[in-house]
């Protein structure tokens, strides 16, 4: 029988706030993390000038400065993204209890977080030094800096974590990829602790300027920032990127058990699955979704009956969001008017690698706490009111007698899926 994971620690680093209190309290707020960047001299050629950044500020006041959370020295080692992974992580490790393991214990924790862009400001930057003036300007520390494992590095050489050290790069999917193959290492017996999650700090002109020339991005909201992430909507119009971290400390039932950890959730079930169609754009009926849905509810040994909520992907683009909308009618037919379904990055944005992490962490409280995030700005669901007719949570958030069990979807680039379920723990 396989080994039953929990999660007993959380730590975040969004849009919308620092640390797991404010960003939760912020979302169920109906709190948007998105903001004009028209007034940044370093944007204001593009076609595209907003993003959801995270705030700069105390921890007292939810925001992100990194001698708050980094030792001495750490800035000049670390890039960004490896900074909001330490920051996040510390708070998931400090919330499970679990910062002063022993020498055994360290040998069977391990480290699984990712990042699908890592440090664009690194590489954009040395690249023009190089081109300026050659070799001599290129740091020695320009290589650690952009490594995607790094962050998973840094923090197991941080709290001498000796268990799996890994760290996945798939897109837009990573975050979630990363919580599945941390499940995995418990359950074949690798570690029985792991710290997992992704994290990005992609704002940058190079990336915003990329995403916009490939028509990804929702343009012409400077003016009004906050209405520019509309997942579901019929006037959604691309999506508005972010950035931040979503760490999770996960652990084998009977050892969180037997510590006395509070347990948030079990990670039941998790699915992956290939389109096998298109760069960027998923099949229009959605079906790499379905499988990877579909996937997890048979890992979980669970049916579409016993899922409330669908934390989504949906980014707010048109072909995007009608394809998952498509796969969830499909996977919960039967059950259309039972099944809850809300996007949260209608608040933070699309953080890419870190995307999938932090919606976890979103389903995760919404198991938790029996209340379903809201989806901002929707005020017109899809292209027609028979495709786009189940409760995607509108504007406000909702209360519910229970949460029994949800999933959480990611999707990347590439056509790379996965789903996730987590189930109140009895």
């Amino acid at each position: 029988m396989a080994k039953r994971v929990v999660v007993t620690g959380l730590g975040l680093v969004t849009p919308v706030g620092v640390g797991v209190a404010n960003a939760w309290t912020n979302l169920l707020n109906a709190h948007c993390g998105i903001e004009s960047l028209i007034h940044n001299e370093a944007f204001k050629q593009l076609p595209v000038r907003i993003a959801a950044t995270v705030p700069k500020g105390s921890i007292d006041e939810g925001g992100f400065f990194p001698t708050d959370w980094l030792d001495k020295g750490d800035a000049r080692t670390m890039a960004t993204f490896t900074q909001y992974a330490i920051a996040a992580a510390k708070q998931a490790l400090n919330d499970a209890g679990w910062t002063s393991a022993t020498d055994q214990e360290k040998e069977r924790t391990g480290v699984c977080i990712g990042s699908g862009m890592g440090s664009i400001d690194d590489l954009y930057s040395t690249s023009v030094a190089f081109a300026a003036s050659g070799h001599r300007k290129i740091s020695p520390l320009f290589v650690p800096r952009i490594l995607i494992n790094m962050a998973a590095g840094h923090l197991t050489m941080k709290y001498g974590f000796q268990g799996p050290n890994h760290a996945v790069s798939t897109a837009c999917t990573t975050g979630a990829h990363s919580i599945g193959d941390a499940m995995r290492f418990i359950q074949y017996g690798d570690a029985d602790v792991m710290v997992a999650g992704g994290t990005e700090a992609c704002v940058h002109p190079l990336s915003i300027a990329g995403f916009a020339r490939a028509k990804s991005l929702a343009a012409g909201f400077e003016d009004r920032p906050t209405e520019a992430s509309r997942p579901f909507d019929r006037d959604r119009a691309g999506f508005v990127m972010g950035e931040g971290a979503g760490v999770v400390v996960l652990e084998e039932l009977e050892h969180a058990k037997k510590r006395g950890a509070k347990i948030y959730a079990e990670l039941r079930g998790y699915g992956l699955s290939g389109d096998a169609h298109h760069m960027t754009a998923p099949p229009e009926d959605g079906r790499g979704a379905v499988n990877s849905m579909k996937r997890a509810l048979a890992h979980a040994k669970l049916t579409p009956a016993d899922i409330d909520y669908v934390n989504a992907h949906a980014t707010s683009t048109a072909v995007g969001d009608a394809a998952e909308n498509r796969a969830i009618k499909t996977v919960f037919d039967g059950y259309h008017d039972r099944i809850n379904v809300s996007s949260t990055k209608g608040a933070t944005g699309h953080l890419l690698g870190a995307a999938g992490s932090v919606e976890a962490i979103f389903t995760i409280l919404s198991v938790y706490h029996n209340v379903l995030p809201p989806t901002l700005n929707l005020h017109h669901p899809g292209n027609s009111c028979d495709e786009f007719n189940l409760n995607y949570v509108p504007l406000e958030a909702q209360e519910r007698q229970e949460v029994r069990a949800a999933l959480t979807n990611s999707f990347g680039f590439g056509g790379t899926n996965a789903t996730l379920c987590f189930a109140k723990m009895k």
